[in-house]
Parts: C-alpha cells; sequence; structure tokens
C-alpha cells in the first residue's frame, strides 16, 4: 500500500502543475478590427483622396476582418466625405461585419445638411455621441471630438461653448485652432474621469477611442482642448493607449508610456487600402496592419 501511494504521487504532483499552467490569466487576449477615414462620398477624386473607391475598400477589409474572430471592430471618424445619402451605401457594407461594431464621430460625418445632422446617430448606430465599451478587463473610452465643433455641436448651448472655446484660443496662433477640428465639453471632460475612476477602481486598463488626435509629431489635427485631455491621461495610470483618426498620413509617439497611434485614412491613394487587426496580450498590444498601415508592436507599460 505504501509503495502504490509513493509511486502515485508524482501523478498528482504533475496535475497539479498541469493546472495551475491553465489559470486564466487577469487580462484575457484577444483582437479587434480598426479602420479610419473611409470618407464616401459619390465624388471625384481630389487632394489624393479616391472617394469612391471607398465603399469596395471597406468591403475588402470586412472580408478579410471577418476571416478572424475578433472581439469587435471599430471606425475611427470620417464614415462619409459629405452628403447624408453616402451612409446608405457604406453603412450595409458595415453592417456585414461579423464581430459587433462601434463607430467614432468624425467632422465629415456631419458635413450633410442642417436639418439631417441630428439623424446622423441613427445612420451611425449610434445611442450616445460618446460611451465607452468594457471587455476583458479593459475599458474603451470612445470619445467624441465633435462636441464641441462648427460642424457637429447642435444645441445652443453647445455652440456657445464652442464659440468661447474659438475666442479663448484666436490669436495664439495654434496650428490645431482650424475650423475642421473640435474639442471637448466640460461634461465630457467630466465623464472622461469618471471613467477613469471607475477603470482604477476596477483594476481595468484602458484605451482611449477619437476621431482627433490629442498628441502627436504633428500637432496640427489635434483637438482645440486636447491639452485638458492630456492632463487626465497623465493623472491616470490605467490609461495605455490613445487611437485616432482624422490625419490621414499617420502619426504616432509614445509619451510616459501611454502609445498615441494615428491610423492612415482608407480614402487616400489610388492602389492601396489601410486597416488593422489589433491584438491586445498581457503585456503587449500587436497592430497587424494591411495596405499602408504599418504593423507594430507596442509594450503595455508597467503602470497598475
Amino acid at each position: 500500500m505504501t509503495r502504490t501511494l509513493l509511486f502515485m504521487l508524482p501523478w498528482f504532483f504533475l496535475i497539479g502543475c498541469s493546472q495551475k499552467k491553465k489559470t486564466s490569466t487577469k487580462f484575457p487576449e484577444f483582437e479587434i478590427g480598426v479602420v479610419a477615414d473611409c470618407q464616401y462620398c459619390n465624388c471625384k477624386s481630389g487632394n489624393q483622396r479616391f472617394y469612391r473607391q471607398s465603399p469596395m475598400r471597406l468591403k475588402e477589409a470586412i472580408d478579410t476582418l471577418n476571416t478572424y474572430p475578433l472581439d469587435y471592430s471599430i471606425h475611427l471618424g470620417d464614415f462619409i466625405d459629405q452628403s447624408f445619402d453616402s451612409f446608405d451605401t457604406v453603412a450595409p457594407i458595415w453592417a456585414t461585419l461579423k464581430s459587433d461594431r462601434f463607430h467614432v464621430l468624425g467632422n465629415h460625418d456631419f458635413s450633410v445638411a442642417d436639418s439631417l445632422k441630428p439623424y446622423v446617430f441613427e445612420k451611425m448606430e449610434l445611442n450616445d455621441r460618446y460611451y465607452s465599451i468594457v471587455r476583458n478587463k479593459w475599458r474603451f473610452i470612445v470619445l467624441d471630438g465633435n462636441d464641441l465643433s462648427l460642424h457637429g455641436a447642435l444645441s445652443e448651448s453647445k455652440k456657445q461653448q464652442t464659440d468661447s472655446l474659438f475666442n479663448l484660443l484666436e490669436g495664439k496662433n495654434l496650428p490645431n485652432v482650424v475650423p475642421w477640428n473640435g474639442g471637448l465639453s466640460n461634461d465630457q471632460l467630466n465623464w472622461v474621469e469618471d471613467q477613469l475612476k471607475l477603470a482604477t477602481m476596477n483594476e481595468e486598463r484602458v484605451g482611449m477611442f477619437c476621431h482627433f488626435p490629442a498628441l502627436g509629431v504633428s500637432n496640427a489635427h489635434n483637438l482645440l482642448n486636447y491639452e485638458e485631455l492630456l492632463s487626465l491621461i497623465e493623472e491616470n495610470d490605467c490609461v495605455k493607449f490613445y487611437f485616432n483618426g482624422h490625419n490621414h498620413a499617420g502619426d504616432y509617439i509614445e509619451k510616459d508610456g501611454v502609445h498615441y497611434l494615428t491610423f492612415k485614412g482608407m480614402v487616400d491613394t489610388q492602389d492601396s487600402t489601410s486597416f488593422a487587426r489589433v491584438a491586445f496580450k498581457k503585456d503587449s498590444i500587436f497592430v497587424t496592419g494591411y495596405g499602408r498601415e504599418l504593423s507594430r508592436k507596442f509594450k503595455i507599460n508597467s503602470r497598475p
């Protein structure tokens, strides 16, 4: 009897080790799809933008993304270039995604008649202008950089706040103070602060999505009040990345362990495309680029 127990001890020991190896990690691995600036309209090509090719490019991207078990896919703004009926061409293509799908509002998404702007949200399947996606111990904060803007501020209160923001920045000779950029209202900034507190309390990592950059080598496309947002990011160790579109040339900079990546515009160039898969691992983020979009590896900073 004693010999039998001694013989079986290594077997139990091995099972114990095997079970320990299978223990799930705190942050599960998963992958998402990312597209920026599809920017379709039935318009002639111009400024190196090939608007009529966007539906074909979007379909090709989705055909590729659909071959992977993505957690979700997100478009980073400027789904259309202009004209409300442009949504009717690209929205059905976007709806063929097998994964969950989300939108970020871009400035061109409001390049429609004023009377039709309230209906943009329905076309883009948006219940809220800014919102969060909580998955896999991550909190993805989706910002609305058109909250205060000349194109997307729809209420009188937001229009007045927009005018005040432009007046405040006027005369400072800043490259980003231009009509096609936008900013975040105080209400939205307060909401972001609350989201970051929730993430910290729940021990979640945070990524941010916006149409407009908050930081880059070039600052010409930045949010009007990007410095206020950066202050929140710098105060909260949970933030790991900030992904955006708007600057079709793309951009990247890392600051204090946070990765600021501008995805290249899908609408640009005649013979190529641009989209990506982004995989989240325990300690790294892998961007697999297609067409003009570069593949990259980001180390997730060691901050909690």
